[in-house]
């Protein structure tokens, strides 16, 4: 089937979701159900209001890292003869007895995106526990399931359920942000350690109890659900108030001004810059001082 059979297959499907949605919300026991469950959950007393400044660059540079992880993992997954190869220098502290894997430089890259994902996603998680912004990201309540269906349905009907992202997260939102940073974030760590050149060699015992053919197949949907849950979050950013929506995560602030969307803007462009400068003809000088680079 071609691509343009494809796109309308899934133009007329998310049609006949809408039409259903729209019906459904006209039975009367649907809308006492979303009377009763209106598409979020009560926070605890005492969760705090508002997003803190440090949430804005914290966004930035999840977004940042996770945009170049997901772009290099396709290189790795996609090049079948690399131009260059990376060799880490087994001198000082680094120095073992085993000669040192050769990788290919796509595969350096992620793995140094990986890293540093990983160092800014352990400070992410810290500020959130520190500040008891989890609470707005942890489902508190057994209610958050019949609150995600109800607000579901809702986005299905094309009638939004209400957005004070300032003060709460729909659950839908809840679910997804949890899945994100609790699940999909440490499997995504997990699976790609076993994958990586750090993974002990020759360990019999460790190879049985994690073959690497589970590892590649648990990795590789999790780069496809970050990559559809970016696109949907940046759909419904820009859908339901984008510029309230971008002063919240960008600039901490409650309005509906433009120095979100600025720095939005400036924020994106980095993003594009780098995704440029990101490849061999750039990383070779990078990945040669902490390495040896090959042909």
């Amino acid at each position: 089937m071609g691509a343009a059979r494809w796109i309308a297959v899934a133009v007329v499907a998310l049609a006949v979701v809408v039409l259903l949605a729209r019906w459904a919300r006209e039975l009367a026991p649907v809308q006492d159900f979303l009377l009763q469950y209106p598409g979020h959950s009560e926070l605890p007393a005492n969760a705090p209001v508002g997003i803190p400044a440090w949430l804005g660059w914290q966004h930035f540079l999840n977004a940042f890292f996770l945009v170049l992880i997901i772009r290099s993992g396709w290189q790795v997954r996609t090049t079948a003869r690399p131009k260059a190869y990376w060799t880490r220098k087994n001198t000082g502290l680094l120095k073992t007895r085993a000669k040192p894997a050769k990788i290919s430089l796509e595969l350096w890259f992620h793995l140094c995106m990986d890293v540093l994902w990983l160092l800014n996603g352990a400070v992410f998680v810290v500020l959130l526990l520190a500040t008891g912004a989890w609470m707005r990201i942890v489902p508190t309540s057994w209610d958050i399931f019949p609150n995600a269906l109800s607000a579901g349905l809702q986005y299905a009907s094309l009638d939004w359920p209400a957005d004070n992202g300032w003060v709460y997260y729909n659950a839908l939102q809840v679910l997804a942000y949890f899945a994100v940073v609790f699940i999909a974030a440490p499997l995504a760590a997990v699976t790609g350690l076993r994958m990586s050149p750090a993974w002990p060699k020759g360990n019999a015992a460790l190879e049985k109890a994690y073959p690497m053919e589970v590892a590649r197949k648990i990795h590789f949907p999790v780069m496809v659900f970050f990559t559809g849950f970016v696109v949907m979050h940046v759909a419904l950013v820009l859908c339901t108030g984008a510029l309230a929506n971008l002063n919240h995560m960008f600039a901490a602030r409650q309005d509906a001004g433009w120095l979100g969307f600025g720095i939005f803007a400036a924020s994106l462009a980095v993003m594009v810059g780098a995704c440029f400068l990101a490849r061999p003809l750039f990383l070779r000088p990078i990945a040669g001082v902490m390495g040896k680079i090959s042909k």
